[in-house]
């Protein structure tokens, strides 16, 4: 999830568990700098463009590791504060500032490795796009008369914010529960194969779903939208040439973007090289995370992620608005 709903989650969080033992803006400030502080692994260079985005959210985000981690930093605090309010009293707020972050980032589709080292397997659940105001505004303005009020009225509106927000992350798993059956029925109407679809929300909202349609040889990309779910599923096809793959067999970065993506990845020649895109994270053929391989006789010992231009907030809720 982006770095401000982050921060404000667990100033909220931190708030709440804080109550008035502390003054509002200490809680505050702690809490959103414990729900940053998994975030700051992007500062680490693993060496290559691919281990750089399938080594993000891993030990930092691990609940095992933040767990333990979490009575040092509640230690910490209090001697820095030192208003009577000793370590184990700051250690729930802290505790839950910095694993609400990686259950969170669980909500996205991007994949978190929330249970190193028991396991390095990268969780999503995909029913929230990383950027929604709708998750945001009621944190903020709870935390904001929070901060504002400094009283029992001022605290219950933070819990009313952290409730909002919450429902509202649950509906996003309910609504794309939906979504992903009304998109399965329509497949095998039309006679797709559906046993490989994924349904994700398109960029700030929960009312429009794109949907990711895996076959051997192509994938398909179609939208569903709430307000209009009867009118017929438009799936567009593209190739994912599976054959490039075969020829990178082996390659460790071909593999470990294919592992991350849970098989949604595609294919193609550019620029002189192969190319490979992870299919969750864009639309069409550009997509956030695309890197060169370079050819098979001469595999890129270090790829690079490939440039990818963002759409202008125009086009993008231009796109909403007809999708809608």
């Amino acid at each position: 999830m982006d770095s401000v709903s982050q921060f404000v989650l667990g100033s909220a969080v931190s708030v709440a568990v804080m109550g008035r033992r502390v003054p509002v803006w200490q809680a505050a400030l702690v809490g959103g700098i414990c729900g940053t502080l998994p975030d700051l692994d992007v500062f680490l260079d693993h060496g290559d463009a691919i281990r750089n985005m399938t080594l993000h959210r891993t030990d930092s985000h691990a609940l095992l590791w933040l767990t333990l981690v979490s009575p040092v930093l509640a230690w910490l605090v209090a001697g820095l504060f030192r208003r009577g309010v000793r370590w184990p009293q700051w250690w729930p707020a802290i505790w839950l500032a910095l694993i609400t972050h990686p259950l969170l980032d669980l909500m996205t589709v991007y994949g978190t490795q929330l249970g190193l080292p028991l396991t390095d397997y990268p969780y999503a659940v995909g029913s929230i796009y990383i950027v929604d105001p709708l998750y945001t505004l009621p944190l903020l303005a709870g935390l904001g008369v929070a901060l504002w009020r400094r009283s029992d009225r001022g605290l219950r509106a933070n819990r009313v914010g952290l409730a909002l927000s919450t429902l509202y992350l649950a509906w996003s798993g309910v609504i794309q529960g939906v979504a992903g059956g009304q998109i399965h029925d329509s497949l095998v109407q039309q006679g797709i194969p559906a046993d490989r679809v994924l349904v994700t929300p398109t960029p700030f909202n929960t009312l429009v779903w794109r949907s990711v349609v895996l076959t051997p040889d192509r994938y398909g990309e179609a939208y569903w939208s709430l307000l209009s779910p009867s009118r017929p599923l438009q799936v567009t096809w593209y190739p994912r040439h599976p054959e490039l793959f075969d020829r990178f067999r082996g390659n460790g970065y071909a593999e470990r973007v294919a592992w991350f993506s849970h098989g949604f990845y595609a294919l193609r020649e550019q620029g002189g090289q192969t190319t490979i895109a992870d299919l969750r994270m864009g639309e069409g053929e550009a997509y956030t995370f695309t890197f060169g391989l370079g050819t098979p006789e001469q595999p890129d010992p270090r790829p690079q992620r490939l440039p990818y231009q963002r759409p202008e907030f125009s086009a993008l809720f231009s796109a909403l608005a007809e999708r809608l």
